[in-house]
């Protein structure tokens, strides 16, 4: 039977969470998915186990390849899966029972082309639920990028595993994660989608743990220069967002605050490094 879900989850050096992270995709009370692994050359004893879960479960596909990133490795995985959606894992996480049940049933119930959930943020011994969008149910895309307006800068609309995505519109659209950008990529790729996207599913029920590394690589790989082009990229993209919704003249302050707060947000992941 071909899966309704492809759940993509990129790994680097992972032996020491990447079990915990595929088991509780394993355990999902949705069965109909195919789990795409992507080993991106992994130097410890990541393989060992990904293959334990290979062997033991035929919807797990591993891909096996030199390492060249995160987003090269979700590319090669968007490429390859055969699902209607995509769901995406980083292998340090892991995500609630029924995860996958819920984020299908919002997309299928509703006929939504994106749903974005709230999330678990996991710091130590720590755990604090996070999200923004104050409703549960369907808005439009207008709705969402007005919300999106107040906090451009927020995990909640940055990253793609609280989100849940439609395979047919990334491949109509020829979307794939941006391999040039050391920071901000997801970013970058929800952008581009929402470009695209007519209903949006909010679901302020929490169904990922996220857990936050000090001195992780998108803390420590920021500087001046990337800064600068990522941030201008990363308008174009968002402006050419609002003037398609026509939301831009009258919010042109507003929307250029994006600047400000990206420039706070590296303000803060300069003082985690210090700090770690």
């Amino acid at each position: 039977m071909k899966p309704l879900v492809s759940i993509i989850v990129p790994v680097y050096n992972g032996e020491k969470c990447v079990e915990r992270c595929l088991c509780s995709i394993r355990n999902q009370t949705y069965k109909n998915i195919e789990v795409l692994v992507i080993n991106d050359g992994s130097t410890d004893h990541t393989e060992r186990i990904l293959t334990r879960f290979e062997q033991s479960d035929s919807r797990f596909h591993i891909i096996r390849k030199e390492n060249s990133g995160v987003s090269d490795s979700r590319n090669t995985a968007i490429m390859q899966a055969k699902g209607e959606f995509l769901q995406f894992v980083d292998c340090d996480d892991w995500i609630v029972k029924d995860a996958t049940e819920s984020l299908v049933r919002a997309a299928c119930d509703h006929q939504c082309d994106l749903v974005i959930t709230d999330f678990y943020r996991v710091i130590g011994h720590a755990i604090v639920h996070k999200g923004h969008i104050p409703v549960d149910g369907p808005i439009s895309r207008k709705e969402y990028a007005e919300y999106m307006m107040k906090a451009p800068a927020n995990f909640y609309y940055g990253v793609l595993w609280n989100k849940f995505f439609r395979t047919e519109v990334i491949r109509r659209q020829e979307l794939l994660c941006s391999t040039e950008l050391d920071w901000c990529e997801d970013f970058l790729f929800n952008l581009e989608y929402l470009q695209y996207v007519n209903r949006i599913y909010v679901l302020q029920k929490p169904i990922y743990y996220y857990v936050k590394t000090k001195g992780s690589l998108v803390d420590t790989k920021i500087d001046l220069p990337n800064t600068v082009r990522t941030k201008k990229l990363l308008f174009d993209y968002y402006k050419d967002l609002y003037q398609s919704l026509e939301l831009y003249e009258k919010n042109k302050l507003r929307i250029q605050s994006f600047y400000i707060e990206f420039a706070r947000d590296k303000k803060r992941k300069n003082e985690h490094v210090k700090l770690a």
